[in-house]
């Protein structure tokens, strides 16, 4: 009887792990929640996290190294949202992958500048001259818009946000657009007039965008405003609410102006305000 007893008391134990497993939870008793990051946020999560915990969340980070596999990782279940993209970007990524994912709260504009080793000024930069940009699809466009806003070129009447040079109507200047890979945009402003850079890659090449820029995108430049995003099935979970309702406070945005000095700005919005 001993024998049986202690065989059911060791099934239910396991029956009882196994449902814990199943239901998120942890030791603590927090509910698990796994959240994709690709670049340089992790200071910001991690402070995220603690504040997370506090709520019953057991927040943990998942670092990429790419801005492919966060997306793919939300798809398959493996994580249960990611914070690391543009709205835009993120729109383009899952229509092209038929992904069905949701953004459930904007984050921070990490804004895209103009950067040169050689100019003060965009006004200063000759005709003729040689400027770097971008040449994935996305951050094409938005470096287009960025020369555009600097009053360097005018594109068509209907862009789309999608990179393509054809797309140039007017350039006065005959500037030499130069598409490169993004990482090697910092590495080409010694060969060039300028080069345009995404905030996150200037920051890994040892430059304050704020700062070091000669041109810097606006902080209402709304297809650009970072989100976190999560399985649409999920986009009302509570869990997820109160991480973005945490990353959406004063005290965050706080954080975020002390760790990046202003190259990365915080920029609560609703989602209807860019276009969700």
């Amino acid at each position: 009887m001993k024998k049986y007893s202690l065989i059911i008391l060791v099934i239910g134990v396991l029956m009882s792990a196994f449902l814990s497993g199943c239901s998120g939870g942890d030791e603590k008793g927090l509910e698990k929640v796994k959240i994709g990051i690709s670049g340089s946020d992790s200071d910001v999560w991690k402070y995220i996290a603690q504040k997370a915990e506090k709520e019953g969340i057991d927040l943990e980070i998942v670092e990429f190294s790419d801005y492919v596999r966060p997306n793919q990782a939300l798809a398959d279940g493996d994580i249960d949202a990611n914070a690391f993209q543009t709205i835009s970007y993120f729109n383009a990524f899952k229509k092209e992958h038929k992904l069905d994912l949701a953004p459930i709260a904007t984050t921070v504009i990490a804004p895209m500048g103009v950067y040169s080793q050689k100019y003060k000024d965009v006004k200063d930069i000759p005709a003729g001259s040689t400027i770097a940009l971008p040449n994935e699809a996305t951050n094409m466009g938005r470096a287009l818009l960025l020369l555009q806003s600097a009053g360097l070129i005018k594109l068509e009447k209907n862009f789309d946000g999608n990179g393509d040079l054809k797309k140039v109507v007017e350039n006065k200047k005959q500037l030499k657009l130069k598409p490169v890979v993004a990482g090697q945009t910092p590495r080409v402003l010694p060969d060039v007039a300028a080069s345009i850079i995404n905030n996150g890659v200037a920051v890994d090449a040892g430059m304050n965008p704020k700062k070091d820029s000669i041109f810097l995108e606006s902080k209402t430049a709304k297809p650009y405003i970072n989100i976190i995003a999560t399985r649409t099935e999920d986009k009302n979970k509570k869990s997820l609410k109160k991480i973005a309702k945490i990353y959406q406070s004063k005290e965050t945005a706080k954080k975020i102006n002390e760790i990046y000095k202003g190259a990365t700005i915080p920029t609560f919005v609703p989602l209807s305000e860019i276009g969700e």
